[in-house]
């Protein structure tokens, strides 16, 4: 491995900042993006719709723009924004509730439903070996937004856990979330 201060050895220049910092013999991988979900961006102000969330603004754009991926009658589907795996979906409901328990007969069927076909979207797009499938229901239990309910369904391969998350507090994702839309929108099933 080359030290921050050697020329590059095809004679072209270094990497811009090459000359920045204390030669430590590390690789950087810099990903910009993830300092929106650091700071909070984005975040609803408070518990109730009008407070910005994120889950009742996104299907009032247009799908490429929110990120959406599927629609229902009173649910959709989402990528979510700071994914754990490339395809990580969200299911909401439209009605903007909380607890699970407050989603009504027609509501709680979609959910399933959008579920089910967000898992064989998935597995047709990019083949995963598993899946978590869940929701955190409440601060306390780990929801990001907790005022609105969402449930995951996050692929899974085996060895896509490693060291970036744990050590380096970093996710590595091979596509852009655009092009994971496009993708899964196009294998969402029909009917």
């Amino acid at each position: 491995m080359r030290g921050a201060d050697d020329e590059p050895e095809d004679g072209t220049e270094p990497h811009p900042g090459a000359e920045t910092g204390d030669p430590d013999g590390q690789d950087r991988l810099w990903t910009p993006h993830r300092m929106a979900y650091i700071k909070g961006e984005g975040r609803p102000t408070g518990p109730h719709a009008e407070d910005g969330c994120p889950f009742c603004r996104a299907p009032g754009l247009d799908d490429p723009e929110g990120l959406v991926v599927a629609r229902g009658e009173t649910a959709y589907v989402v990528l979510n924004l700071y994914p754990y795996n490339s395809g990580h979906l969200l299911v909401c409901p439209y009605r903007h509730v909380s607890e699970y328990t407050s989603l009504d007969e027609e509501e709680t069927v979609e959910v399933a439903a959008l579920t089910r076909a967000g898992l064989t979207a998935l597995t047709e797009a990019y083949r995963p070996q598993g899946f978590n499938v869940g929701m955190n229901l409440g601060t306390v239990a780990g929801a990001g937004i907790a005022a609105h309910l969402h449930q995951h369904i996050v692929p899974r391969w085996g060895g896509d856990t490693n060291f970036m998350p744990v050590i380096g507090r970093t996710k590595v994702l091979p596509e852009m979330l655009e092009q994971t839309r496009a993708t899964l929108a196009e294998h969402w099933p029909r009917g």
